[in-house]
């Protein structure tokens, strides 16, 4: 790389110095190209003959029978073919490439003239010339010395400053590194921008001073401090990216060595090429001829392109590993992008470099500004996005945390902000992406979008992206806000149970769906008439749609309506004993629009809640066990109660303690029954839990009862052996079976005075 870059700037010292040779008059004089001040030039001979009415004449005549003749000589066209065929693909290529080489070849041979006049020394005073060359070099060399002196001495004096930016960059919280990073580079660049105003400022002052005699030298002079300026400014934008000693001072994220390299190959390039196009190609443009100035130019490109290149085979490899290893950590099409990009970089370097060369051939005036401008402007609009895209990543990319006040009642709205904001930040890349692509089209005339923009198309395209851009910014919105406040209203303050968190499962998906459909269908709606849809026809077949459907499904309607009601009143819950439509089971399923129960046999029942009446919930809150005891009329009702306080205080003790809510309730004797006194007690239990609870209670009341001798009764049978005319009862015989079961003694026949006998 040393060598040819020692070569460039070789190239550049000389041309800088043959500066005042080329303009001084007796040297920019080409033998061939220019009279000689004793002969007069071919504008004053125009005039002449032109002021003569007789050779004015002679002239048109002699115009208009050489317009003639060409006419003559024209052949006919064809018949046949009335459409005109256009040159080929072939022979357009062809005819460019030959347009290239003839300027080449013109190029060259116009410097060639020019540096075999300046070694002739023809029609010059060597020794005038000699003196105009040393003193126009001489002022050169003090305006660059003193400028570049300024300029050095500056930067040195505002090293600290730089060092001083570098620490506060490199400290603080790491979320707001990148926006730290960034303001560091601007107070950077500033201060590196006053350093190049204040060298421009004393090359100015230096330039009046030299140039009070010499209006030409000014003008060569104004044209370096010009460039200079422009130069420096363009170095100070590498900087900015590729600051070597100072690493958070630099936007690139690359290591002290690469930095280092990137900002030397791009400042030689840009100092080669700026100093030679700004300031040597106009001043021979000036004093000599722009066609010598096209082929100074189109060798500044030439040796520029050859040392890119150089370049670029050297890093080849280096380059694609890095790319290579960025796109291993990023998946998807940008990982793909990269893989691509990292074998095809150098193609495309190479491509751009020889495009240059190519359009400098072929439009040597004009091609290169135009390239550089819009080659920079690109590489301003690519910036400005990435680095626009850095600072939102580290600005809201992270992870998102809502303080506990807000986080307590709203425990989704942190999930649903950390969901949609990744998402946001996909759908900034893609718009700043097509920003940045739509910029550089313009820049390369490609798409002029100030034209476009001003037509009222344009305008109302810009205008409607603004509005769609808005619009679902706030549908977004009230989506994150709306179903965040439902799923707070409708959760339980407390650790739900399984029944309550399947209730509030379903009434969420029922609520958010439906909130879902009207965000979607608004949006669709509005963002339609914002690009020029007329949505009255699609409301008005959706009002008809809906309406058919309405009439169609009103079952299926009163069904979901019937099923919010009951959710919302809580009447039915996932694991409840219930009795609805006259089915009774347990729940298992509530839908939106019907419930699920499985009875005591295992028969499963899906029942509509268009079917549903009533609701009877034997789970809801809390339940009671109510008891009926009966006991015999002889026996004493305290006593009777005082047993059954002992049943429950047992019961109490044992394995249902924790499902028995309150004391045991006595309401005392509920009926006078035909064989029994009936009491009625009342045990307050969990849920579901008065069966269970129940069956307990009635094993120990009955194990306390037949231990104090209470009776219990049962039916009793009584036997009626009928009787005569007289009142008298027949005999009954009774045969009584031995105990042991071997055979029977049949007792002698029983009579009696009374009319009826009972037996037991």
């Amino acid at each position: 790389m040393y060598p040819l870059r020692l070569t460039l700037a070789r190239l550049l010292a000389l041309l800088l110095i043959t500066l005042a040779t080329i303009s001084q008059p007796g040297l920019a004089q080409t033998p061939g190209n220019h009279p000689s001040p004793n002969e007069p030039s071919s504008e004053q001979l125009l005039a002449d003959l032109l002021e003569d009415d007789t050779t004015r004449q002679q002239l048109i005549d002699r115009l208009r029978a050489a317009d003639d003749d060409a006419a003559a000589e024209t052949p006919e066209p064809a018949e046949s073919p009335q459409v005109h065929q256009g040159p080929s693909l072939a022979r357009q290529i062809a005819t460019v490439t030959a347009n290239a080489g003839g300027n080449v070849k013109e190029q060259f041979a116009v410097m060639g003239s020019a540096v075999e006049s300046l070694l002739s020394g023809d029609n010059v005073n060597p020794m005038a010339n000699t003196a105009a060359l040393l003193a126009a070099t001489k002022d050169i060399a003090i305006v660059i010395l003193a400028t570049f002196a300024m300029f050095l001495l500056l930067r040195r004096l505002a090293r600290p400053g730089f060092a001083g930016l570098n620490r506060w960059a490199t400290t603080g919280s790491g979320r707001y590194a990148m926006l730290r990073t960034v303001g560091a580079v601007v107070a950077a660049a500033a201060i590196d921008a006053l350093a190049i105003a204040g060298a421009y400022i004393t090359g100015n002052f230096i330039t009046s001073g030299l140039s009070e005699n010499t209006p030409d030298n000014g003008t060569r002079l104004a044209l370096l401090l010009n460039a200079f300026l422009i130069v420096e400014t363009l170095k100070l934008l590498l900087r900015m990216l590729f600051a070597g000693r100072f690493p958070a001072l630099r936007l690139l994220p690359l290591k002290e060595a690469s930095a280092k390299y990137c900002n030397r190959v791009f400042a030689v390039l840009a100092g080669f090429t700026g100093y030679g196009i700004l300031a040597v190609v106009p001043i021979i443009n000036k004093n000599a001829s722009p066609e010598l100035g096209a082929a100074i130019a189109t060798l500044i490109v030439l040796f520029a392109a050859l040392y890119f290149v150089s370049v670029v085979f050297r890093n080849k490899s280096t380059v694609a590993q890095l790319l290579a290893n960025r796109a291993a950590q990023c998946p998807g099409s940008r990982g793909f992008a990269l893989r691509l990009l990292a074998r095809l970089w150098h193609v495309l370097a190479i491509f751009y470099a020889a495009a240059v060369v190519f359009a400098s051939l072929l439009y040597p005036t004009t091609a290169l500004p135009f390239i550089a401008k819009a080659t920079a402007l690109t590489g301003v609009y690519i910036g400005a996005g990435a680095l626009l895209l850095v600072v939102i990543r580290q600005f809201i990319g992270r992870e998102i945390k809502l303080p506990p006040s807000l986080y307590e009642p709203l425990p989704q709205l942190q999930i649903r902000l950390n969901t949609y904001v990744p998402t946001g930040l996909k759908v900034l890349r893609i718009l700043v992406g097509a920003i940045v692509t739509t910029l550089a089209l313009d820049a390369w005339a490609v798409f002029d979008l100030h034209s476009w923009y001003s037509t009222d198309a344009g305008r109302s395209t810009v205008a409607s992206l603004f509005d769609i851009v808005l619009i679902m910014i706030l549908a977004t919105a009230v989506w994150i806000a709306a179903a965040s406040y439902i799923e707070h209203r409708l959760s339980p303050d407390t650790k739900p149970t399984p029944a309550a968190a399947a209730r509030a499962e379903t009434l969420q998906g029922l609520f958010l769906s439906s909130l879902a459909i009207v965000v979607v269908v608004m949006t669709v709606m509005i963002v339609l008439s914002e690009i020029g849809v007329e949505i009255g026809p699609l409301i008005a077949g959706a009002g008809v749609m809906g309406l058919a459907v309405g009439f169609g499904a009103q079952k299926l309607v009163q069904d979901v309506i019937n099923g919010v009601f009951i959710q919302l009143e809580n009447a039915i819950n996932t694991g409840d004993y219930v009795n609805v439509g006259s089915y009774e089971g347990t729940v298992e399923r509530v839908g939106i629009r019907s419930v699920a129960l499985r009875d005591l046999s295992g028969t499963y029942h899906i029942v509509p809640f268009s079917a549903v009446d009533a609701v009877s919930n034997y789970t809801k809150d809390f339940a009671y066990h109510l008891g009926e005891y009966g006991i015999a009329y002889r026996e004493n009702i305290d006593h009777a109660i005082e047993h059954l306080q002992a049943a429950f205080a047992e019961l109490r003790e044992g394995e249902f303690s924790n499902d028995i809510l309150d004391d045991l309730q006595v309401a005392g004797v509920s009926a006078l029954a035909d064989s029994s006194v009936n009491i009625r007690v009342l045990i307050k239990t969990s849920p579901g839990m008065q069966w269970a609870v129940g069956r307990a209670y009635n094993r120990l009341v009955k194990m306390h009862f037949d231990a104090a001798g209470i009776e219990i009764p049962f039916p009793h049978t009584t036997l009626y052996f009928g009787e005569d005319k007289d009142g008298v009862a027949p005999p009954a015989q009774v045969r009584v079976a031995a105990a042991n079961g071997e055979g029977s003694e049949e007792l002698p026949h029983i009579t009696g005075d009374t009319p009826k006998s009972d037996s037991n």
